[in-house]
């Protein structure tokens, strides 16, 4: 079974002029075809929760909208409120290498030491929907939108990795796969960490799965503190547009989660520097005496969240 989407809709996006920071279109719908196409053309959506939030985008973009910098798409003339879908390509877009998102230090020794996680993927996807959705203002998550991501999952589109303590799910993130790209949508944790253990965990078996790269979305300190670096929107375009699909299908294992966060062996001491050498003499040099490392110490993760902050 695959998804259909009206021929050309989102050609008619001109992604050059676009704003930056705004939505690139209005109008069109939520059918699964027609999601999986706006992905595969560098958009997502973001539904307004109501009507009074549709009558804002109506205010404050129809003068971008006539003077053409945002798409109305064809046929929204026909919708009864086009203003009640958006859709943004952010520019810069935050993308992530498959094997770069960083755990940081303390996070990796706790897996390996403490923590007994355990992670799957696409197991429980309408509970990370859910739970995602759980809180969020304004809900962009909207139950039509819930509903198509729900099929774009049946269709094989859509992904989610699950974290679990003990059998409870503690942390989770979903997101669709668009050719060689892996968009994430959202993510959830109910422990500290656990919403960046998932994403590190979808994006081991992206990679495992031949995929070359994940798409943040929104730019935050978050995300940067993932991996994330700054691309432009045309450079990303052009990522999308070489096209391919996964060489295999996602890994849905149940895998523990410590497997992220492997020992690295410690380089050996150069000559007349080792430990003893160090303490011995003690000409205060080294980080014998408590000297701390500027390099190492500068660096670590940043607080837990969701790549929609």
């Amino acid at each position: 079974m695959t998804a259909t989407a009206p021929e050309d809709l989102f050609a008619a996006v001109d992604l050059a002029r676009a704003p930056a920071d705004g939505p690139a279109a209005f109008g069109g719908d939520l059918d699964p075809g027609t999601l999986l196409d706006a992905y595969r053309h560098g958009l997502f959506p973001l539904p307004a929760a109501d009507d009074y939030t549709s009558a804002f985008n109506e205010a404050r973009h129809e003068e971008a909208v006539h003077a053409g910098a945002i798409t109305l798409l064809p046929g929204s003339d026909h919708h009864a409120d086009p203003y009640a879908l958006a859709w943004w390509s952010p520019d810069p877009r935050p993308v992530l290498a498959p094997d770069g998102v960083r755990l940081g230090r303390k996070l990796s020794r706790m897996l390996r030491n403490r923590l007994e996680w355990w992670t799957t993927a696409d197991t429980a996807f309408e509970e990370v929907l859910a739970a995602c959705a759980e809180g969020r203002q304004p809900p962009w998550l909207t139950a039509d939108l819930r509903e198509a991501l729900l099929g774009l999952h049946r269709l094989g589109a859509a992904h989610s990795v699950e974290v679990w303590e003990d059998g409870e799910l503690i942390g989770g993130v979903f997101g669709i796969a668009a050719g060689p790209a892996l968009s994430l949508d959202s993510m959830f944790h109910r422990r500290p960490d656990a919403g960046r253990v998932a994403v590190a965990d979808l994006a081991a078996r992206f990679d495992a799965a031949g995929g070359r790269l994940l798409d943040a979305q929104w730019d935050s300190p978050h995300v940067r503190s993932l991996g994330a670096v700054p691309q432009s929107r045309a450079r990303y375009l052009a990522a999308l547009a070489e096209g391919g699909e996964l060489e295999r299908p996602l890994d849905t294992a149940r895998l523990p989660a410590a497997r992220l966060a492997p020992e690295k062996p410690r380089p050996p001491f150069p000559p007349g520097r080792g430990r003893g050498a160090t303490a011995g003499h003690g000409h205060g040099h080294g980080n014998g005496h408590g000297h701390r490392h500027p390099y190492r110490n500068a660096r670590g993760g940043g607080p837990d969240g969701g790549p929609d902050g």
